[in-house]
């Protein structure tokens, strides 16, 4: 891909603002492909592609978890770790506007507002990681632990793993 061949998005200003080294990825989107079609179409493990959810507090304060794409968020675990009585996932129109972004084009980075983030802990384990890049189909390879550069994150244990 060519170095100005991809997208200019809110997240990918604010990489170059902070001057965070990135590999830029773009695949065909398809409706609820998610990291398991990322993951097969740049043929890595769904582990290491990031989802980013945006979710939000009984009280309608909304946050972002960073996840492995192999793994589901206990909702009910992040709720006594963040001491709220229940989270729940936002619907695509709440979700657009705290951030800015489309579902399935989700960035933790250069969202509208100003978020919580917090991060499955394993993830800044893993030597890099693939995460949306603020459009659809456009992912962004970089070293976890440059997320601490670009966001406060909070780190979390609330991983499950899905029913198979």
């Amino acid at each position: 891909m060519a170095k100005d061949d991809f997208p200019v998005t809110p997240a990918v200003r604010v990489l170059r603002e902070k001057k965070i080294s990135f590999i830029p990825h773009i695949h065909p989107f398809e409706e609820h492909g998610g990291t398991r079609l990322s993951s097969e179409i740049l043929h890595v493990p769904e582990h290491i592609v990031i989802k980013t959810l945006v979710m939000e507090t009984y009280q309608k304060k909304p946050l972002i978890i960073l996840m492995h794409g192999d793994c589901e968020v206990s909702t009910k675990q992040m709720a006594r770790i963040i001491g709220v009585k229940h989270v729940r996932p936002c619907d695509a129109p709440t979700a657009y506007r705290h951030t800015g972004y489309q579902f399935g084009g989700t960035s933790p980075f250069g969202t509208r507002n100003p978020l919580p983030v917090y991060v499955e802990k394993t993830i800044l384990d893993l030597p890099k990681i693939y995460i949306n890049g603020g459009k659809r189909g456009f992912i962004i390879e970089m070293n976890p632990n440059d997320l601490r550069a670009i966001v406060q994150v909070m780190e979390v244990e609330a991983s499950i793993l899905p029913h198979l």
